[in-house]
């Protein structure tokens, strides 16, 4: 049953957290030019994650439920980088350079790449 709670608890997150990311690209317009929304998401979402990671590290006891709802759920709906730069993050403090290096390059240019091949694909 904990599963289940928990699984809803990431959903409602995700929801509120995709619901907010789809109103920050409908108030600012993308007009051709550099991505202003994405970004401002994703940097958001990176303090934000930060935030919460201080936040539940600093209280031991801090609710489990309240962190998968906030930090999985409402962050990973509003922008999944966050989440990527909070574990290049963990590695870089970790001194595991050669996962960091291979979890940024391999995320960005694999990541590219594969775009342009389901784009290429579905075309």
């Amino acid at each position: 049953m904990n599963i289940l709670r928990n699984i809803l608890l990431v959903g409602v997150g995700s929801f509120v957290g995709g619901a907010l990311r789809y109103a920050v690209s409908m108030l600012m317009k993308y007009s051709g030019g550099f991505p202003w929304a994405t970004f401002t998401v994703n940097i958001l979402g990176c303090l934000l994650i930060g935030l919460l990671w201080g936040i539940f590290s600093k209280y031991n006891g801090a609710s489990q439920q309240l962190a998968l709802l906030l930090s999985v759920g409402f962050c990973g709906g509003f922008t999944t980088f966050s989440t990527f730069s909070k574990e290049s993050l963990q590695l870089l403090q970790a001194g595991n350079w050669t996962c960091l290096a291979l979890y940024v390059a391999g995320s960005v240019i694999l990541g590219l790449l594969l775009v342009a091949a389901g784009y290429q694909i579905a075309k």
